[in-house]
């Protein structure tokens, strides 16, 4: 890494320490350019996995739960597609994406009130549009607690509940917040006779609140939800840090042992963090906080400056830049404490004890006046700040030491594949139990929480971009690993739905709340299983999850990375990026511009090409390139020889290419010999002959494999 690249990081980690709560919150995700209507809608990061813009007719705006059955009422009679959109859009997937583009937001950041606190029942009743720290507030107002949370306090209710949103936990009812609903209200299209709306208050024994839990806000609007809480407790926490070689025998005793446990694992490090984290009595001294380094606020000059180095980090493969960021950030979050204080100002040392409220979850970039975007959370799309994949999924106890032995050989095999991971702090490893709720986890399990670097450029590869991607298919094809409804790529959910015991149940309850699909969506019926089109084949398809890559197109061939089978799952099917050193030829028809007559070419390791005239004059030109024995892919040409500037257009890829003879050479050209040839494609390209313009064909260095 470049000196000025430490002293960012350096930087960074300064201002992440000395931060204070002064930082520009998230912009409503819904964007309308007349009042309330010619609207758009986005998550808080900006951009789909598809990079699609998601359009609606209208948004509106319920304040009430009155409010809000007329709205339903009005769409429902009116036929319009409907969707829930929360305060700030957190979810990763189309959850929010109506069907057409005159559909119907309906945002739920009005109906964020506590509607009751029952201290001697330990129940709350919250409006939908209430946050998590809200609750979380209220509710240690009240000597009351939520056992088991997310970290990031930036939820809404309805919104973790529709996507299933948990903790860590394996003891109790789990870590799931859906599973301490004890009542819910949920606001459905009716029939005319309803009055085309329907209202139902589902309590605890009814089969239907089953499907409600985790609804991915098919079955309607939810309005109220009513909590089980417990009296409010302490907890104490110690962070361990360890070799990572016992981890797969660890994992399960680990989570049995502690309450509150979750790891962090940094497998390039070699090291795993245990988060040792269990009740204690309540009159244990300590009045500890959590406030987590990554959640808090940061300049957008900082911001950028990360940015930048590990874009450059990127383009210039330093993955030893990356390690080396890796371990100064994961060095600087452990002497820091992760963000834990034992007294809310300053750390002195483990244990941090202290109350359930001020440890559970945190999120202070959000609890801000704006400043104009001096400074703001680090994923806002408003600034230029962290943007990733998060591919997070559950593996069951059952089969994760296999998993993480298999992630861990894949390291061994490329020891820096995942330095890219820990620059985003490692993966984060909870866990999760089995669920009552039709769509929540299906048995007990390891959460695999993993964030990574995206492009801007959809077309552009990531460093190590084929282990990531092996890992992904480890997961949920080889271990059947359960999406998190709420964040991942497209590739997660092939075939997820057929993994629920219970999702016929809940396609039965959906047809009876929604059986014209108003609150349906392409994305949420073929996630559901009930339509095609999950998978997106197109040109570079793979490098953004769209698809599993079964063509090098999919792929990034002119940039060097190949469709291959994984390094230790063969059935899987990856982006590898190819260093050969074999001859790279290409072979190419297209029409002399000067003389009119076709001419045949010979690319050498991905250069420039010499050519040849041949016979006849084909209308349309066709390339085809790739390494002898290797790869190949096929390529319209329009241009004519001489041109700086040839068009291509992919069709689709072929079986490995033979090398063929030297094609004749043409005026001035000189062939190349098979010793230039077998020359690494990364050798100065003055190493290669230089044709003469005239009657040549120059082939862009969009061509050029790595």
């Amino acid at each position: 890494m470049s000196l000025l690249g430490q002293q960012v990081l350096r930087l960074h980690c300064l201002l992440l320490l000395l931060s204070v709560v002064c930082c520009t919150p998230p912009e409503d995700p819904i964007k309308c350019s007349k009042g309330n209507s010619n609207c758009t809608i986005t998550n808080s990061y900006g951009t789909f996995p598809d990079r699609s813009v998601c359009r609606a007719g209208a948004a509106a705006y319920p304040a009430t739960e009155e409010e809000l059955i007329t709205i339903v009422a009005n769409a429902t009679r009116n036929g319009l597609k409907m969707k829930v959109a929360t305060r700030f859009s957190h979810s990763i997937p189309k959850l929010v994406c109506p069907g057409r583009d005159d559909g119907l937001l309906i945002s739920t950041k009005l109906l964020n009130k506590v509607l009751n606190v029952d201290a001697a029942a330990m129940t709350m009743t919250v409006g939908s549009g209430v946050t998590l720290r809200d609750l979380i507030s209220v509710a240690a107002n009240a000597k009351l607690a939520l056992p088991y949370t997310p970290y990031w306090w930036g939820l809404t209710i309805g919104g973790l509940l529709g996507t299933g949103a948990h903790g860590s936990t394996l003891w109790g009812k789990g870590s799931s917040v859906h599973d301490y609903v004890t009542g819910l209200t949920i606001v459905s299209p009716g029939t005319a006779a309803d009055g085309f709306v329907k209202v139902r208050r589902l309590k605890e024994g009814d089969e239907e609140l089953n499907a409600a839990r985790v609804s991915l806000g098919v079955l309607g609007v939810i309005s109220q939800v009513t909590f089980k809480l417990e009296p409010l407790f302490k907890r104490s926490i110690t962070y361990v840090t360890k070799n990572d070689s016992d981890l797969g025998d660890e994992v399960l005793s680990f989570g049995r042992k502690n309450e509150f446990a979750d790891i962090t694992w940094y497998p390039s490090q070699q090291k795993a963090v245990y988060r040792v984290d269990n009740r204690v009595a309540s009159n244990t001294s300590g009045d500890g906080l959590y406030d987590f380094i990554p959640f808090r606020t940061t300049t957008s000059l900082t911001l950028a400056l990360i940015r930048t180095t590990e874009e450059n980090q990127e383009s210039s493969n330093d993955a030893d830049g990356k390690c080396f960021g890796a371990k100064f950030l994961s060095g600087f979050l452990s002497t820091s404490a992760y963000g834990l204080t034992n007294n809310g100002i300053l750390f002195t040392g483990y244990p941090v004890n202290g109350y359930q409220h001020r440890l559970q979850s945190s999120g202070t970039c959000l609890d801000s006046l704006p400043d104009a975007y001096i400074t703001a959370c680090a994923w806002d799309h408003n600034v230029k700040g962290e943007f990733f994949f998060q591919t997070t999924f559950s593996v069951a106890l059952s089969v994760v030491k296999d998993f993480i032995q298999d992630v861990q050989n894949l390291v061994k095999l490329k020891p820096k594949a995942l330095c890219g991971v820990e620059l985003y702090n490692g993966i984060l490893m909870r866990y999760v139990t089995a669920s009552n709720g039709y769509l929540g986890k299906q048995e007990d399990a390891v959460d695999f929480d993993i964030t990574y670097y995206r492009s801007k450029d959809p077309l552009t590869p990531r460093l190590y971009e084929d282990i990531l991607e092996e890992i992904e298919q480890l997961a949920v094809f080889k271990y059947g690993a359960l999406p998190h409804w709420g964040k991942n790529r497209n590739v997660a959910f092939e075939g997820a739905f057929a993994k629920y015991k219970n999702g016929q149940e809940f396609l039965r309850v959906k047809k009876v709340y929604d059986p014209l699909g108003l609150f349906s969506s392409e994305w949420t019926d073929q996630v559901l299983g009930l339509k095609g089109g999950l998978t997106i084949v197109k040109e570079g398809c793979a490098l953004e999850g769209l698809c599993r890559c079964t063509e090098d197109i999919h792929c990034a061939p002119n940039k060097g990375y190949f469709c291959r089978p994984g390094n230790i799952y063969k059935d899987a099917r990856v982006c590898t990026r190819l260093n050969s050193t074999k001859p790279l030829i290409l072979k190419t028809t297209a029409t002399d511009g000067d003389e009119g007559l076709p001419v045949k070419g010979l690319a050498v390791a991905g250069k420039l090409c010499c050519l040849g005239y041949g016979q006849g004059k084909p209308p349309a030109s066709h390339l085809r390139f790739g390494s002898v024995g290797g790869p190949v892919i096929k390529r319209d040409f329009q241009g004519s020889a001489g041109s700086n500037n040839p068009k291509f257009s992919s069709t689709d890829t072929s079986n490995p290419l033979s090398a063929p003879a030297p094609p004749r050479p043409a005026p001035h050209c000189s062939p190349p010999t098979l010793g230039a040839a077998s020359q690494p494609a990364s050798q100065p390209e003055a190493q290669h002959p230089k044709p003469q313009k005239s009657n040549l064909l120059l082939l862009s260095r969009s061509l050029a494999l790595w």
